[in-house]
């Protein structure tokens, strides 16, 4: 790889190893695209840990735009990521609409508003997390990734919400909370309340409500992956790793609210080598 792309891939690294692990698997030539569109992922996720108010983090997410609009080196001003970015958008000729989606998906990011309803969820995780998925099958394998669209929305929403429920704590601190309203309504709580911590026993059965529907999402993408082609794989490896994530949260319970779950290192790198090996 060039220069460029080992430094992004560091930056991946760094930023989600989950998804910098899962390009290894894939083909040499492929990686630096895929190290691209993960990195770029990262950057638009992690805005609002960079800014003190929203207005900045719009600033940004519109810088972003205005590349991708323009779709040329020249637009990212001698930025690696933008450079990699654009390379990977034309070399794959990756759907510009996609990426701007996401970009409109993160504004979500920037402010407290509550999320209203399980659908709104799950529109969140299918332009985010689904929309890597399928971005990434497309470097690997672009005839293939057409026929998993429907397995990348399902493993993006496993995926997405596995993610948003460890990062309970963070969310929590800033105000912001993703899981519905109509969710909580039904397990007797509120946003507000959930932030709090006022209600224990509400909020144990929100997340409880989370999990299951994480898992729910998972269970309809295994169901279907019987013909899934294995070229496009390495992209599906990251989400692999959404049910142990989820036994984590359901195993931690409460204690969630304040406290990050994880799984060891090695255990993570042994479901994706097992994964990649046998198959989802």
């Amino acid at each position: 790889m060039s220069e460029a792309a080992e430094l992004i891939a560091g930056q991946l690294r760094a930023q989600d190893r989950d998804r910098y692990l899962s390009v290894l698997y894939a083909p040499a030539d492929k990686r630096p695209a895929l190290f691209a569109l993960y990195a770029f992922n990262a950057e638009i996720a992690s805005i609002r840990d960079r800014v003190s108010e929203p207005l900045p983090g719009e600033v940004r997410l519109q810088w972003w735009r205005d590349v991708l609009d323009t779709g040329t080196e020249e637009a990212a001003a001698g930025h690696p990521l933008a450079t990699a970015l654009v390379k990977a958008v034309h070399t794959y000729a990756l759907p510009v609409a996609a990426l701007q989606n996401m970009l409109d998906a993160r504004i979500f990011d920037l402010y407290d508003d509550p999320m209203p309803t399980r659908t709104d969820l799950e529109g969140y995780c299918g332009e985010t997390a689904s929309a890597v998925i399928q971005l990434a099958a497309m470097i690997l394998d672009r005839d293939a990734a057409i026929a998993a669209a429907d397995l990348a929305g399902h493993a993006g929403c496993a995926q997405a919400i596995a993610g948003l429920l460890r990062s309970l704590p963070i969310a929590r601190a800033r105000g912001q909370c993703y899981l519905p309203v109509d969710l909580l309504a039904a397990a007797g709580t509120t946003p507000a309340m959930f932030n709090s911590g006022e209600d224990a026993p509400a909020a144990r059965r929100a997340i409880e409500a989370m999990v299951a529907l994480g898992r729910e999402h998972w269970t309809t993408f295994q169901r279907q992956t019987a013909n899934m082609p294995q070229s496009v794989l390495p992209a599906f490896l990251p989400a692999a790793l959404a049910p142990a994530y989820l036994h984590a949260v359901e195993r931690q319970g409460i204690k969630v609210l304040t406290q990050t779950p994880d799984i060891a290192g090695w255990r993570k790198q042994w479901l994706m080598f097992r994964t990649a090996s046998k198959g989802l």
